[in-house]
């Protein structure tokens, strides 16, 4: 039950006007308990009375039915207009608190996270799951509560008027308890069970949904259905195990409310025929059968709805219980705009605790300004040694400095702001080209995201485009070319303008042509800052300062291009096998 602790966390702030919301609801559910009563009162008092004129009894029935319309129309319509509003306003507004949270929460888990969850998994947690908790709030918070007071309620007026024939209304109140009791104890587990179910069929499908150009590309459609079919029937299993035992809770919680009023019809009954009971009584206990029953059916169907609001409340802060790979410390510091000196102190680092070192007792220092390029075979630890500056995973051992601050010391948004990155496979998000460059800067205006454009060669193409910076890129930038997307990267890394530069093989998916517009605009974008480039293509490295190879997560040379193919070491032989060994690229910048 912590994750109900939790929840009530973001309840608390919306406590009295929970509280109103029960206040007038009990006006709003006690108004109709006066239905039996006022049956009771025309049928003995009115109907009954021997001792009335007919002209007397119609009078008397105008003037209690026309309070009665008073009442059930100037009165209840706003009173249920209230109470119906305020309890959707509080349960939108603690979704909303939970959602913003939950985003919040997502933008700090750590990569490590990512790679190991599906993206539809978390949208399902974030949507589907918080969605059904706001049954938490209308239902258990507010809806049963009122169907309580409302049975005490009717349960006493009913003891005013005959107590014996209350307790036989009741009897079977423990039996009903008892039932929900043993039905809704397994009803939790198989209702979790079903949300886990339907969260897998919902991250194959934004997996699937994504990579559909690989399905096509491969005619890979009758396998691909058959791996959802897997999923999807493990879903319907699930369903049908949770409708099963859910339907056995109605039928005989059902039975049970049904069958007191049967008990009490032929109870009163034998008491309207000896004479100790009044017609008006009779039909009026009838009518708070109705009273009470329904409540208690409502209560089944909120125990049901409730069972499975819990299941997606124990979901939710299971997901926002996750705990951070990469956090601040309580005295971290925060890095100014630095000038972009890095020191990497003997860094060993894995991902995981029961793997083996990814990188071995690596050191490098690099001054301000200067350009490092990292080379060697696919898994030797390249691209996760600059994962390592930006902090997206912590070191295992040794220590990355920036300005000669640990960068563990310093706060990591503060770092994260003094590095621009360009990736292989860059994210454009599915708005517009303008937008996309200002992610660099939000704040910047349209001639500093012209400017940055034209600086990243981007300029030209994107005011070709129907319209402009204004045009629409699709998801993840379908609608660009290879090429276009990696000069918007860049562009908006222009736009943010950091004194340290990481570009991670941001050319190798691209055709000669692109690459060498590209080009252009990386050695503009890095000039006077402190850059790291990871590349396959030796080509594209050959002007940098200093190259490092990484063999098996350790340096096994450094020195500029010319050095290193003097040396005939690994770097020589990379260098030979992409057949770029000829006379005229040595020596070329």
């Amino acid at each position: 039950m912590n994750s109900i602790k939790q929840y009530m966390q973001f309840v608390k702030p919306y406590k009295w006007k929970i509280l109103w919301t029960v206040l007038i609801g009990i006006v709003k559910f006690a108004i109709p308990l006066l239905l039996p009563l006022i049956l009771k009162y025309v049928i003995d008092n009115i109907i009954a009375a021997e001792d009335m004129s007919q002209s007397d009894k119609i009078s008397e029935l105008f003037w209690i039915m026309g309070g009665a319309f008073v009442v059930f129309l100037l009165l209840r319509p706003p009173i249920e207009y209230i109470r119906q509003y305020l309890a959707q306003w509080v349960g939108n507004k603690i979704l909303y608190d939970i959602r913003d949270r939950l985003f919040d929460h997502i933008q700090r888990l750590s990569l490590r996270f990512y790679s190991q969850t599906k993206t539809g998994e978390i949208i399902s947690r974030v949507i589907h799951d918080v969605e059904q908790t706001k049954t938490f709030v209308i239902t258990g918070l507010m809806n049963i509560w009122l169907d309580m007071i409302t049975i005490l309620i009717a349960i006493g007026i009913m003891l005013t008027m005959d107590v014996w024939l209350t307790i036989v209304a009741i009897i079977l109140f423990p039996l009903y308890g008892f039932s929900v009791k043993y039905f809704y104890a397994k009803l939790r587990r198989l209702t979790r069970d079903r949300s886990q179910a339907l969260a897998e069929v919902q991250g194959h499908l934004h997996e699937r949904v994504q990579g559909m150009p690989v399905t096509r590309s491969f005619a890979l459609e009758d396998y691909e259905q058959g791996q959802f079919n897997t999923r999807n029937v493990n879903f319907l299993d699930r369903a049908i195990e949770h409708t099963d035992w859910n339907a056995k809770t109605f039928a005989v919680t059902n039975t049970i409310t049904d069958l007191a009023p049967l008990l009490v019809i032929a109870f009163a009954g034998y008491q309207v025929i000896n004479g100790d009971l009044t017609m008006g009584t009779m039909v009026a206990f009838v009518g708070y059968m109705e009273r009470v029953y329904s409540p208690l059916r409502r209560l089944v169907n909120s125990s049901t709805v409730l069972t499975q609001s819990i299941a997606s409340i124990d979901r939710v802060f299971e997901f926002l219980n996750e705990k951070y790979d990469i956090v601040d410390k309580k005295n971290a510091k925060v890095l100014d705009r630095v000038d972009g000196t890095v020191d990497v102190e003997n860094v060993t680092f894995k991902y995981d605790d029961n793997e083996a070192n990814v990188l071995k007792d690596v050191s490098l220092h690099v001054k301000k300004g200067e350009t490092i390029a990292f080379v060697g075979m696919s898994g030797g630890g390249k691209s996760t040694l600059i994962s390592l500056i930006p902090r997206f995973y912590d070191v295992t051992g040794g220590s990355i400095k920036v300005d000669g601050y640990d960068i563990r010391d310093v706060k990591v948004r503060s770092l994260r702001n003094n590095i621009g990155m360009v990736l292989q496979d860059n994210t454009l998000f599915s708005e517009s080209i303008a937008m996309n460059i200002r992610m660099g800067n939000p704040e910047a205006s349209d001639e500093e995201v012209i400017a940055a454009a034209q600086a990243a060669n981007a300029h030209g193409f994107i005011k070709e485009l129907p319209h402009g910076y204004d045009t629409l890129v699709g998801e993840r930038g379908v609608k660009l070319s290879g090429g276009q997307k990696q000069r918007i990267a860049i562009a908006r890394v222009f736009l943010k303008n950091p004194p340290i530069l990481i570009f991670d093989e941001a050319t190798s998916a691209l055709d000669l042509e692109s690459e060498h517009t590209i080009q252009e605009a990386v050695e503009k974008l890095a000039s006077d800052r402190t850059t790291f480039i990871v590349a396959h293509r030796l080509a594209t490295i050959t002007h940098a300062d200093r190259i490092v190879v990484i063999e098996n997560g350790e340096i096994s040379e450094i020195g500029s291009h010319e050095e290193l193919m003097i040396r005939k070491g690994s770097y020589y032989d990379l260098y030979q096998v992409q057949n770029l060994d000829k006379p005229e690229h040595i020596g070329m910048n």
